[in-house]
């Protein structure tokens, strides 16, 4: 059984063919079996907005068996899946499974989520009955590796996302976040970022305003906050310590005197205000005022930048540690290979025994001197034992083959300096 992973990702394939190809969670069981029905001996499927994968261990059939079974379950023509396919087999297998558990493939360099959807994958694969030894020893390596590049590099030390640039300004500001409250203007992508967040630094209180309150509402009910109009603002400015605003809107939402008046009613605690719009939804004067910590998508940038190439260094950490990882579990995998050599030689020693002592038994029921029976036991299991690797060594189309004679004597263990 060899290894094959085949996909397509980011990197590979625009955003509707990853949508085509994506993998219904509720679907999975179904699709994993049906995978092994095609030929895969095992499987796992990891499908997320950025990737569609599938890690199988194949016994006689082909990656063209699995190729063909990915675009028929999809409904896609092989014309369209193909320019936008990768596939590694054995070695670059393992690597590219070790490099997307530690984020060194992913859309945000080192970014952790991905490990997560990792072992969830190969949870539903585990829980089908579609993993076997392969599989099974690969993820439970791979999660370790990703553990260890996490431990011994800062690949996820520092914010290289605007959002969580944004809540790591915020923590250096105020000590404790569980003590503030938040008031999120928007609720699109990077404000859904940016509460996920701040739900994990356990932020006390959060309010999200949209022109929309059905959207707030929705974002609000996964993250536990309170949904309110663009047209309440005014009424919950001067609550907010952390305000963050990201909307589409062509014109500021928060102008100095609405800032000036929340601040008089704060008695002048200090508020941090984060501008993620482009048109800026606070006014540039709004930074003039004291107490205001103001900063803009531009100023977030040059720290993402900075933090960016501390994490491109780490990287280069995580792909050495990689590499040897890969060679520890390449070594596992050529150890499988001799497990039926092993078994084999067993059982050919155990006969050879077997026989043996059948004539033992025999010479000693006919009254033949016990210390007799045992010289001539083991000379001749010895001798039979050593016949056909003698054999072997001394036969004309072998002879003064240094590799086999090197094998012999590292599988027997041999004393290089006896003759």
């Amino acid at each position: 059984m060899h290894l094959v992973a085949l996909g397509i990702n980011h990197k590979t394939a625009p955003v509707a063919l990853r949508e085509q190809a994506a993998f219904d969670p509720q679907a999975l069981p179904d699709a994993l079996r049906a995978v092994t029905e095609a030929g895969a001996g095992e499987a796992t499927i990891l499908s997320t907005c950025n990737r569609t994968e599938l890690y199988c261990g194949l016994d006689g059939a082909s990656d063209e068996t699995l190729i063909d079974w990915f675009c028929q379950y999809h409904k896609l023509t092989p014309r369209a899946v193909r320019p936008y396919l990768y596939v590694h087999d054995g070695r670059t297998a393992v690597a590219h499974a070790f490099r997307v558990a530690s984020g060194l493939d992913s859309l945000v360099l080192g970014e952790p989520q991905i490990l997560g959807q990792m072992k969830t994958a190969f949870a539903a694969a585990h829980k089908a009955g579609t993993t076997g030894k392969l599989l099974n020893h690969l993820f439970q390596h791979t999660f370790s590796v990703a553990k260890q590049v996490r431990t011994d590099t800062a690949i996820g030390a520092n914010a290289v996302s605007v959002a969580y640039a944004a809540v790591s300004l915020a923590r250096r500001i105020f000590d404790n976040l569980s003590h503030q409250t938040v008031l999120l203007i928007g609720a699109g992508e990077m404000i859904e970022l940016a509460a996920r967040h701040l739900k994990e630094q356990g932020i006390r209180r959060m309010i999200v305003a949209n022109r929309t309150v059905e959207r707030a509402s929705s974002l609000g009910n996964i993250y536990g906050a309170e949904a309110v109009s663009l047209i309440e603002l005014p009424d919950y400015l001067a609550a907010a310590d952390i305000v963050i605003s990201c909307t589409a809107s062509l014109l500021p939402l928060l102008g100095k005197g609405a800032v000036e008046s929340a601040l008089k009613t704060r008695k002048h605690r200090p508020m941090f205000l984060v501008d993620l719009a482009v048109p800026r939804d606070i006014e540039p004067e709004v930074g003039e005022l004291p107490d205001v910590y103001l900063y803009t998508i531009d100023d977030l940038k040059g720290v993402i930048e900075e933090n960016m190439e501390s994490r491109q260094a780490a990287a280069r950490q995580a792909e050495t540690i990689i590499e040897g990882q890969v060679i520890e579990f390449m070594r596992w995998v050529r150890s499988l290979d001799s497990v039926p050599t092993v078994r084999a030689l067993r059982a050919a020693a155990e006969a050879l025994r077997d026989a043996e002592l059948e004539r033992a038994r025999r010479a000693l029921e006919r009254g033949e001197p016990a210390e007799q029976v045992l010289l001539r036991f083991a000379h001749s299991l010895t001798n039979k034992f050593m016949h056909g690797p003698s054999t072997t060594l001394r036969d004309p189309k072998t002879d003064g083959d240094l590799d086999l004679v090197g094998a012999t004597r590292a599988l027997f263990r041999l004393d290089d300096k006896a003759s």
